[in-house]
């Protein structure tokens, strides 16, 4: 099916959980009554002006809307390719993109009357944004973390655990992200009174049309910044994609613009073979899980299989069914970046611009530097630094200063 231009940014909107034949909501019954209960306010709240004007003045007062858009010269110049900029996410409150959709959904919660929020998170982000709008607003906070990501990713425990949450580290499974969204909605069905506050454009409906309409903001200041900075709209805007709230918030105001390329940049990990990586879209099946259709990583009997990312927020098992429609169409490219290659990007980004990115935007970067350097030099390449990098201090501190002591022993073995 060829869309036509417009088509896409009215069937995410108004969409009733389906974008093409991905989405949907299949989930126990004991939940439903709750997610229609959010279904319909957020039909309501997303045309209610009062609500939308206490979102964005909430993005300006807490979290520091809107978010820079930086030139990036010097990797320009020694690329000698397509002008590079990036849109700092990372200024965000809390360090990266998450608290958009955290505080328009904790905004939502109080419409409803809740007390108390449940969420799920990888990298941490997602949790420190929830814990933080919930200390902001006065309620009640649990987090599932994964037990690998609870021990990789300890500042942001930190954080969460400063600003009053409760973090329940999940020892199930392969003790990741997956597994945090599951005991999550576990959590959910034993309490539906409680509001889960789920952190990408994932699972049933109405999460990925209503994350991606809070998120939307990212692309429409991207808009206007580069207009501003340039004269013209982006020829390509490149996110990283775990679950997809980054991608969706960069990508949606561009949908229409058939010009402007978008690249959505999986992990690649260590490799193609099974739980080597984290790509979905490139090499997951069609399956039903956690609430919704889209691709997953499975094995041959259908099962959830293992992932990797060197970033503990790629290595979620599915992606947005948005996402998996718009791969259909066409409209979204989809590529992968190694663990290698983000790491090498971070270094690269840090040395020559001054900028330390989270690990997964660095997957973004890695592939835009690629793609830079193909393109004439009237070209613009936007790459959406979803976070800032000291959440990854452990990882990369680890990984960089291993490389130090190698190259020192190789030194005085010459």
């Amino acid at each position: 099916m060829n869309t036509t231009q417009t088509a896409y940014k009215d069937l995410i909107l108004q969409s009733e959980g389906y974008f093409g034949p991905y989405g949907g909501c299949f989930v126990p019954e004991v939940l439903l009554p709750g997610l229609q209960e959010i279904a319909a306010a957020f039909d309501e709240l997303k045309l209610d002006e009062a609500f939308l004007a206490e979102f964005h003045d909430t993005l300006h007062t807490f979290s520091g809307r809107p978010t820079a858009f930086t030139p990036l010269p010097r990797l320009t110049e020694e690329i000698g390719g397509a002008q590079l900029f990036l849109k700092n996410e990372g200024l965000n409150h809390t360090g990266a993109h998450k608290i958009t959709h955290c505080i328009g959904q904790i905004l939502l919660a109080k419409r409803l009357g809740k007390k108390r929020i449940i969420a799920e998170t990888g990298a941490g982000q997602h949790g420190y944004a929830t814990a933080a709008v919930c200390a902001r607003f006065g309620l009640d906070c649990t987090v599932y973390m994964g037990r690998k990501d609870y021990e990789r990713q300890r500042p942001n425990v930190y954080w969460m655990e400063l600003l009053g949450t409760k973090v329940v580290p999940v020892e199930d499974g392969s003790q990741t992200l997956n597994d945090a969204v599951i005991a999550a909605f576990k959590d959910w069905v034993a309490n539906p009174e409680s509001y889960y506050l789920l952190g990408s454009a994932v699972g049933p409906h109405p999460y990925p049309a209503m994350n991606t309409f809070f998120q939307k903001v990212v692309g429409e200041e991207i808009r206007n910044q580069c207009v501003e900075a340039t004269g013209r709209l982006p020829d390509y805007c490149v996110a990283c994609v775990g679950g997809g709230s980054n991608a969706m918030g960069m990508f949606y105001d561009f949908l229409d613009d058939e010009e402007v390329g978008l690249i959505g940049v999986e992990a690649g990990g260590r490799g193609v073979q099974p739980g080597e990586h984290a790509a979905k879209v490139l090499h997951g099946q069609l399956g039903i899980f956690e609430g919704y259709h889209s691709y997953f990583l499975q094995d041959g009997d259908g099962n959830i299989a293992a992932t990797h990312s060197v970033s503990a927020g790629l290595d979620y098992c599915g992606v947005s069914p948005i996402l998996a429609y718009l791969a259909d169409e066409g409209r979204v490219q989809f590529a992968t970046a190694s663990d290698a290659a983000a790491l090498a990007a971070v270094q690269r980004l840090a040395r020559k611009e001054g900028l330390i990115p989270a690990l997964e935007s660095a997957h973004g970067f890695a592939h835009a530097f690629e793609l830079a350097a193909t393109l004439p030099k009237d070209k613009i390449v936007v790459v959406n630094a979803s976070g800032r990098g000291e959440k990854d201090l452990f990882i990369t501190m680890r990984h960089f200063q291993e490389e130090s002591l190698i190259a020192y022993a190789k030194h005085l073995l010459k």
